[in-house]
């Protein structure tokens, strides 16, 4: 089997209900996948993160020609082509999100070829479905925040989930109370995250952790910049909520450091920008040494939701105890059409789970003729 043919393609849909966090707002959803065509016929899919037209135009001009005629069985070989013909000018960045989504695609291929669920082939046990928390509770819309999120909330519960994450950074005096009425709203049985997208600076952010660590807050994620580890490290040092971050991060070489400081309790790569499934596990191996719980950022569409899931289901663990793991995956909840409009079935979600695929490969079936109303020439 080799490698015929590179397509990528831009998708755009707008919003009915815009939304926002601390740092941007969206009145949009883009996706960008790539398709890679064997020369048997076989099709795999993959997703990169990031602005679409500008990885789109990396895949069709750049990395998509090296990779046509090549095994995409070989996803080690495949991959060290492409970071080491870019690696000059693309250690980071949209680079690595178009690597991501041509290494998820060749992931899909090879498990499609071995007739297995790519979790499987990736080393892991049997298994059904993986608890998630729900992701949303974003800021935006004319009526009160408290409102709004009290009515999510029931939604949230009502679908059987038991974990859920908040969305603050738009001051410290406002978070708290939002996230001590959230609480009191949810109970005390709901793990309940928070998440500032790296709004604020460490005093800030202690500030916060602190008004807040009695709630029994699940974890803190991106409290302070992505650009510095060792405000991390502070806030981690000087509250006993965890720690979570990582989304903004790229490769093994760019999460040892983190590794190293002991800056984080939950590391989080993007599957579709930190270097797709190959590097995604080397980042998880790395983060045994340290007993960093991985647990995959997970924000696109289907594609990128069941790389996620795949790869978390099998992403190895530190190996010091024989207790079960309790895994926790993202599950975003905001309006996104590329979740379900573009394939054949969904990933199921059930009761606050989602259900592992039980076909070879991605388990997603996407319908290219769907592309049409979200298309971008």
């Amino acid at each position: 089997m080799r490698i015929a043919k590179v397509d990528a393609f831009h998708l755009r849909a707008r919003l009915d209900r815009p939304f926002g966090f601390s740092q941007f707002s969206y009145s949009e959803r883009e996706a960008m996948l790539v398709r890679l065509t064997s020369t048997d016929g076989r099709v795999g899919w993959g997703e990169a993160y990031g602005p679409a037209a500008v990885t789109a135009a990396i895949v069709r001009e750049f990395l998509g020609p090296l990779v046509v005629g090549r095994d995409p069985r070989a996803v080690e070989s495949v991959w060290d082509l492409l970071y080491a013909r870019s690696i000059d000018y693309g250690r980071k960045g949209v680079m690595l999100a178009a690597i991501s989504a041509i290494d998820i695609a060749c992931w899909d291929l090879k498990a499609q070829d071995c007739g297995s669920p790519l979790y499987r082939l990736l080393g892991a046990e049997q298994q059904d479905r993986i608890e998630c928390y729900w992701t949303g509770f974003y800021f935006g819309g004319d009526e009160p925040l408290q409102v709004r999120w009290e009515r999510e909330a029931r939604d949230c519960l009502d679908q059987g989930f038991r974990a859920l994450k908040l969305k603050v950074g738009l001051g410290v005096e406002r978070d708290v109370a939002i996230v001590r009425a959230m609480r009191g709203f949810v109970g005390p049985a709901v793990r309940v995250a928070i998440d500032a997208n790296h709004a604020y600076g460490p005093q800030e952010a202690i500030q916060l952790a602190r008004q807040v660590e009695d709630l029994g807050i699940h974890w803190f994620e991106e409290p302070v910049s992505p650009l510095a580890p060792e405000q991390y490290l502070q806030v981690k040092q000087n509250t006993r909520i965890p720690v979570a971050g990582g989304e903004c991060e790229y490769t093994r070489f760019g999460f040892e450091k983190w590794f190293r400081l002991g800056a984080l309790d939950y590391a989080q790569p993007d599957l579709c920008a930190c270097g797709g499934i190959t590097e995604g596990l080397k980042i998880a191996s790395l983060a045994t040494l340290t007993a960093v719980h991985v647990t995959p950022h997970a924000w696109g569409s289907a594609v990128g939701q069941a790389a996620a899931l795949h790869f978390y289901a099998a992403r190895p663990r530190h190996p010091s105890t024989t207790v079960p793991e309790r895994k926790l995956i993202e599950c975003d909840r905001s309006e996104n059409p590329f979740r379900e409009a573009i394939v054949e079935e969904p990933i199921r979600l059930a009761a606050g789970h989602w259900h592992l695929p039980k076909t070879s490969g991605l388990g997603v079936h996407v319908l290219p003729e769907t592309f049409g109303p979200y298309l971008v020439a």
